[in-house]
């Protein structure tokens, strides 16, 4: 029996509206992310406590807690670790991309986001911790030890197998 490969990352994703949460949260899963998908802000900070999530996508405009605030608290939550924090929400303008990096936010993405630019972003992330294999079979330097991530090719779904581009994305503000 062929031992399955460990997911690439852990990512939480928040939004209110369930069918985006739940599509995203399944387009992530066939990219080979492990995904767990919560509809409020209070059921994503408690559901990061065990999940510890590598990365999180997060709706601004939630009832109850908005995303601004669910992503200051995981980070306060994650007692240092850095979480990178993807804001993909319908407001685009302004006054949004303002609030997000005020808020912390990595990168902030418009609604509707493409699934190959979203895992890209999300791959990048892994480049960038430096969780990848390069051409000879060992862990890139600044590797977690012990913690090897597989890092997915977004467009045939291969390992990555060279070195980190110079521009990533998240030299990208917007769609």
């Amino acid at each position: 029996m062929r031992e399955l490969d460990p997911p690439v990352l852990r990512v939480l994703c928040v939004d209110d509206n369930r069918d985006s949460a739940d599509s995203l949260g399944i387009l992530l899963e066939l990219a080979g992310f492990e995904a767990l998908v919560c509809y409020n802000g209070k059921s994503a900070l408690e559901a990061a406590m065990t999940f510890h999530p590598d990365a999180c996508i997060l709706d601004l405009n939630m009832p109850g807690m908005d995303g601004d605030e669910v992503g200051r608290l995981l980070r306060v939550q994650a007692r240092g670790r850095l979480i990178p924090l993807v804001a993909v929400t319908a407001q685009g303008d302004d006054e949004a991309r303002r609030r997000t990096a005020e808020a912390g936010f990595d990168l902030h993405l418009t609604k509707p986001v493409d699934p190959d630019r979203l895992a890209n972003v999300l791959a990048d992330i892994v480049i960038l911790r430096g969780d990848y294999w390069p051409d000879d079979g060992e862990p890139a330097a600044g590797g977690n030890e012990g913690h090897h991530i597989r890092a997915p090719d977004a467009g045939t779904g291969g390992v990555l197998r060279s070195k980190p581009p110079i521009t990533t994305a998240f030299n990208v503000i917007s769609n």
